[in-house]
C-alpha cells in the first residue's frame, strides 16, 4: 500500500539531486569562463583609436 508513494518520493529526491548536481557542474562551468575572460585585455571604448593615414 505504501510502494507507490515511497517510489515516488525516492524518484522525486533523485531527480532532484540530479538538477541540483548539473546546474553546479554548469555554474563552475560559467564561472571558470568569465574568470578566464577578465583575465584577458579588454578592446573597448577607453582605448586610443589611431585615425589613417
Amino acid at each position: 500500500m505504501m510502494l507507490w508513494p515511497a517510489v515516488t518520493l525516492i524518484g522525486f529526491l533523485v531527480l532532484t539531486a540530479l538538477v541540483i548536481a548539473m546546474g553546479t557542474r554548469s555554474t563552475a562551468r560559467y564561472e571558470a569562463e568569465r574568470a578566464e575572460m577578465a583575465d584577458r585585455p579588454r578592446h573597448g571604448a577607453g582605448d586610443p583609436v589611431r585615425a589613417a593615414a
